[in-house]
């Protein structure tokens, strides 16, 4: 069932509190996308400017946010730790709220990837994961992990493989498509370290890193064999892993301590600590790779980090208590 949500017309606010550098160029309309937890609105960036052109409501206790692939179209998980069960649907052109996606008993979404037409997305409560298809407005897929604290997920662009954390078991699941007279998936758990959350595949497809937040260690993965190795990376408290688009560097966010901890992927050796304020948590990378931009929940705002000079060269205000983020590229 959909509920349409009342359109807010509300003035575009200056968010740069530094001089703002130019993105490279890339045909069409960019935007950063950034959930305030605390005010349950979602901000649209200019990241040219660093200044907002848009703020919609994002539903109750907003956590992740992806963009659909036409960049049209982003999608709020409403997490509520267990109490709520839907998705926000935002119109990032026109800049309205435009459905409540009802997602029954598939509680506690939280985890969001949108791949093949579809948003894929986690199930704390359930212990799943699942997809909702925009074009028929359902459900069109659920597989259970078994695993507490289904969080974060990644779904490989050839919807063959899906990857998820699971931060209350401390594991890695791998979902894949078992081809054959009778199709079906196999689930493969992986024991990774304490509150495993924040993840992702190298752009390489070949590995998964996963940052332990009780341990303060990386678990890396060969998605071929599964097999895991252990990086003492001291990251505790850590909430976010990003790989840059070359595969050449690893961003770790942690809420227990003031930097951004950069690695790099080739030795696994530490590059930086970049300090951004109290801690972090939500990451994001531009396609070009020049910029990162890291939530800085504590601190309410999102720092911009220049990936050559490792240097903090901007800050966008995006309201209180900031977390998920997101890109979305759109023609013009």
């Amino acid at each position: 069932m959909k509920t349409i949500f009342p359109v807010l017309v509300l003035t575009a606010l200056s968010a740069a509190t530094a001089s703002a550098q130019q993105t490279s160029a890339a045909p069409g309309v960019q935007r950063l996308l950034i959930l305030s937890k605390a005010e349950r609105m979602l901000s649209i960036v200019d990241p040219a400017t660093l200044k907002i052109v848009g703020r919609v409501p994002a539903g109750p206790d907003p956590h992740e946010v992806v963009s659909s692939t036409d960049g049209k179209v982003a999608y709020v998980s409403n997490y509520g730790g267990g109490t709520y069960n839907t998705l926000t649907a935002i119109d990032l052109v026109g800049h309205k709220s435009l459905a409540t996606i009802d997602l029954g008993a598939l509680r506690g979404p939280h985890g969001l990837h949108f791949v093949g037409g579809k948003v894929w997305f986690t199930s704390e409560v359930a212990k799943a994961v699942g997809s909702y298809d925009p074009a028929t407005n359902k459900i069109d897929w659920v597989v259970g992990t078994g695993q507490n604290g289904t969080h974060m997920i990644y779904v490989f662009p050839d919807l063959s493989r899906v990857v998820t954390t699971n931060l209350g078991s401390g594991t890695v699941s791998f979902i894949e498509k078992r081809t054959g007279p009778r199709p079906d998936w196999d689930a493969t758990t992986v024991q990774a370290g304490g509150r495993a959350e924040g993840f992702d595949v190298s752009p390489d497809g070949t590995q998964v890193w996963a940052a332990n937040a009780q341990d303060g260690t990386i678990t890396i993965i060969d998605v071929a064999s599964k097999r895991a190795t252990s990086l003492a990376a001291n990251v505790r408290g850590a909430n976010r892993l990003k790989f840059t688009p070359d595969g050449k560097l690893v961003l770790v966010s942690t809420l227990g301590a003031p930097d951004l901890v950069v690695i790099r992927a080739s030795d696994r050796s530490e590059v930086k600590r970049i300090p951004v304020g109290r801690g972090a948590a939500g990451i994001q990378i531009q396609p070009d790779g020049a910029r990162a931009y890291i939530a800085c929940s504590p601190d309410d705002y999102v720092a911009v980090i220049d990936l050559k000079s490792f240097a903090v060269v901007g800050r966008i205000d995006a309201g209180n208590n900031p977390d998920g983020l997101a890109w979305a590229a759109r023609p013009n």
